[in-house]
């Protein structure tokens, strides 16, 4: 080779003239169907500081994961992983760790040498215990452990998770806690959810000397009543107490005076404290489905409110003050016992919709013809248009001009007895008995004889159940985690392996194995890895 030829060779491997390549710091393989972590992912391992791999097939992750140094965000999100591997404490610069919506059991004990760990989300896990090490991450700021089968705390978790002082955003709701955890040293938290802890009866003095706080949701619970305390939560935006046993609400609730968003529905409320005109800042209130028979008069002092639900209540008429409430868009009052309307409803020139369905109503004010903005006027469940034609009448005897049409008078609210709800358990009995009454359908192509049987019925090998509610799944999955290691304790045992195979007994039940927990339905995988055009590398 000339000498010319061997300086050309060189020029081209010059950095200087082709410019040197930009690290790749960001992988996204989200939504890619992968079986396992692709190769290229290692060729950056020095560079890389950020792996997405959501929603995918993936069932573990490799050891050379865990040599990526670098990384300070990894989120598996919705994956069938069943095991965390203790090589997680290797990333030491780790901010943030996703690995809800998988089939973890247990979080390693090493995961307190996550030092940097800001933001640790695993959600929707089969997790039984938590470890003591999680107590030991200082800079954690965001802590999401909700719907994780949780039944048992460590011995001094309440106390030790007072370290966690830069905790701002926690979440353990929809769990099965027997004690419940003190969060007196978590001066900085603004965010947390513990809905639906339905094993322990919940006091909010745990709650009152948050000052920072700004979400609390205390939904589906077994609140019976609300404390003064909840004032201490000066800071206060949201309030969520759906779903419990409140019979009243305290009158010092008015010096929330920062809420914004406050929702009472579906409890035993029969009264509203005259206090609840001082939350000025209000712009969301829903307090359906209660005992209510009269709004206060004080709810014409919410100027800032913008939607307003009071469904399934027992009013017979509304306040005239709640014209005053004119930044209203959204009113609903569906099912309760009203008779007529206040005029002053027509000083609401901002409001959009209105569901008035299932309750005694004649007419309309004539004062709605002032409702400019209206795209939506809800009389009956029966409407085909969102607005309809209204007509001006003159009542007989006072000669008072009304507005009409030809669904009124309104018919009164079925009675919750007579409601029949989608929600209903499935009756399979009922259903074979209701399916024999009816008649069959017959093609031309087929015979007669065939389809009729000695009896007059025809035989089905057809069964229905029921779809499980998420509360039986739940204990279904947990039934199903007892089995298989009761199989592999069995497995393990000097009398031989346990045959795990699922099989069918005489009686016709299903025996379980290891595949039980695989309860997530998989889509197909894919045929191919994905092609570079699917990853986004930032």
């Amino acid at each position: 080779m000339s000498r010319k030829s061997r300086l050309l060779q060189r020029l081209v491997r010059c950095h200087c003239l082709r410019g040197d390549e930009e690290p790749v710091s960001a992988i996204d393989y989200s939504h890619c169907c992968l079986q396992q972590v692709p190769k290229d992912v290692f060729i950056f391992e020095r560079t890389l500081h950020e792996l997405n791999l959501d929603a995918n097939q993936l069932e573990e992750l490799p050891k050379a994961l865990f040599n990526c140094l670098a990384l300070r965000r990894l989120t598996v999100s919705d994956n069938d992983i069943s095991i965390l591997p203790l090589s997680v404490s290797n990333l030491d610069n780790l901010c943030e760790l996703d690995v809800s919506k998988n089939g973890i059991q247990e979080i390693p004990e090493n995961i307190k040498c996550c030092k940097q760990l800001r933001t640790l989300d695993a959600s929707v896990n089969p997790i039984i215990k938590l470890p003591e090490g999680l107590t030991q991450l200082t800079n954690l700021t965001e802590l999401y452990m909700n719907d994780a089968f949780l039944e048992i705390l460590p011995a001094n978790f309440g106390r030790s998770m007072g370290a966690l002082t830069e905790l701002e955003r926690l979440d353990i709701g929809s769990n099965e806690f027997r004690e419940w955890v003190t969060l007196r040293d978590f001066s900085l938290i603004k965010w947390y959810n513990c809905r639906h802890l339905h094993f322990v009866v919940l006091s909010l003095q745990a709650v009152g000397h948050l000052q920072q706080l700004t979400y609390l949701d205390m939904s589906k619970n077994q609140l019976e009543h609300l404390e003064p305390g909840i004032t201490g939560c000066s800071n206060l935006q949201d309030l969520y107490l759906s779903s419990n046993v409140l019979q009243t609400l305290p009158d010092t609730l008015g010096s929330l005076k920062n809420l914004t968003t406050f929702k009472v529905d579906d409890n035993q409320l029969i009264s509203l404290p005259d206090t609840l005109g001082q939350l000025q800042a209000l712009e969301e209130f829903d307090c359906s489905s209660n005992e209510l028979s009269v709004l206060p008069s004080s709810i014409g002092r919410l100027r800032n409110i913008r939607t307003l639900i009071a469904d399934e209540n027992h009013f017979i008429e509304l306040p005239p003050e709640i014209g005053s409430c004119q930044n209203v868009t959204v009113l609903s009052l569906r099912c309760n016992e009203l008779q007529r309307l206040p005029p002053e409803m027509g000083q609401m020139e901002r409001l959009m919709v209105l569901n008035i369905t299932h309750n005694r109503l004649n007419h309309l004010p004539l004062a709605f013809t002032n409702l400019r903005q209206l795209m939506a006027i809800w009389l009956s469940d029966n409407q085909s248009k969102s607005l309809i034609p209204l007509q001006t009448e003159e009542r007989q005897g006072t000669g008072e001009k009304v507005l009409t049409n030809y669904m009124f008078p309104q018919q009164p609210r079925i009675e919750e007895t007579e409601r029949k709800s989608d929600s209903d358990s499935f009756n399979p009995e009922q259903w074979e008995q209701q399916r024999q009454q009816r008649s069959q359908v017959a093609f031309e192509c087929e015979d007669i004889d065939d389809r009729r049987e000695p009896d007059g019925i025809r035989e089905s090998t057809l069964k229905r159940y029921p779809t499980p509610y998420p509360d039986e799944l739940k204990n279904l999955v947990k039934t199903a985690q007892s089995v298989v290691n009761k199989i592999k304790d069995e497995s393990a045992s000097p009398l031989g392996p346990v045959n795990s195979a699922t099989q069918r007994s005489e009686n016709g039940e299903l025996s379980v194995n290891d595949n039980v927990l695989q309860f997530v339905a998989r889509p197909a995988p894919c045929e191919e890895e994905p092609s570079a055009g699917l990853v986004r590398v930032f």
